[in-house]
C-alpha cells in the first residue's frame, strides 16, 4: 500500500484548476485519489495501534468553508488525516498532509485550552530539565530537529510569568507541536507509511512526559 502517482497528479491538478466546473468534470479521478489515501491513512492508523492507542482517525474534508477567509478557492489541493489518542491518560495527537511539495506530519498539542497550557507553563517554570531532555535526545533530533513548533507565540513572557525565566522561549509557545517534512520522492516511495510510523514512535517520549504533566498537579500526584 503506496500513495500512487495518480493520487499526486490529482492533487497537482486541483492546484491549478481550483474550481466547481473542473472539480465536477473530474470527480470520478477524485475519488479514486480520496480511496487511495484513504487506504494509506487506513494503514497508518493499523500501524499507530501496535504501539499506542488511538480513539478516532478523521481523514479532512477536502472542501474549504470560506466564509470567513480571504482565499475562496473552493477545495484543498491536499489530503489530511488526523488521530487522536485515547482518553484523558493519552494526551496528543498526531497529523499528516499528503500536498506535492508540501507533504508534513506532525504530532503534539496544537491549541491546549487555557487550563492545561497554564499546566504546561507553571511546570516549566519551575523545572523544564525533562522537556529540554526531550529536545536532545537524538532520535527527537532527527526526526523533528530538536524543537518545537508553535501555531503563534507571546513577544514576551505570559502574565503572570518572569520575562527574565531561563526557559521563556518555551514559555512564550501558545502550543507544543513536532514536524517533519517529506519530499514528493518519499511520499510516492514504498516505504513512506514505515516512515511515518517511525516518526510517530518518536513523538512517543514528548507525549509520555506531557500526558503525565497533564494528569497530575505541580506536586506530582494526579488529578484524574
Amino acid at each position: 500500500m503506496q500513495i500512487e502517482n495518480s493520487t499526486f497528479q490529482f492533487l497537482k491538478d486541483l492546484k491549478k484548476n481550483n474550481n466547481r466546473d473542473w472539480f465536477a468534470d473530474h470527480k470520478p479521478i477524485y475519488t479514486k485519489a480520496q480511496k487511495n489515501a484513504k487506504q494509506v491513512f487506513a494503514e497508518i492508523h493499523k500501524k499507530l495501534q501496535m504501539h499506542d492507542q488511538i480513539e478516532k482517525s478523521k481523514m479532512m474534508r477536502i472542501y474549504r468553508d470560506v466564509r470567513f477567509s480571504n482565499d475562496k478557492t473552493p477545495y484543498k489541493p491536499h489530503f489530511a488525516n488526523s488521530y487522536s489518542r485515547l482518553g484523558k491518560e493519552l494526551r496528543g495527537g498526531y497529523f499528516l498532509r499528503i500536498r506535492p511539495g508540501e507533504s508534513f506530519l506532525a504530532g503534539g498539542f496544537w491549541e491546549p485550552n487555557k487550563e492545561d497550557l497554564f499546566r504546561i507553563r507553571k511546570e516549566i517554570e519551575q523545572d523544564a530539565s525533562e522537556i529540554r531532555e526531550i529536545l536532545k535526545d537524538k532520535n527527537y533530533i532527527k526526526h523533528f530537529g530538536g524543537k518545537f513548533e508553535s501555531f503563534s507565540e507571546l513577544k514576551t513572557a505570559p502574565r503572570g510569568f518572569d520575562a527574565a525565566h531561563p526557559d521563556v522561549d518555551l514559555l512564550r509557545k501558545k502550543g507544543f507541536i513536532a514536524t517533519k517534512s517529506f519530499t514528493d520522492k518519499e511520499v510516492l516511495s514504498e516505504d513512506f507509511i514505515d516512515k511515518v510510523d517511525e516518526s510517530f514512535k518518536a513523538l512517543r517520549p514528548f507525549f509520555n512526559l506531557f500526558s503525565d504533566i497533564l494528569t497530575t498537579n505541580l506536586n506530582g500526584e494526579s488529578i484524574l
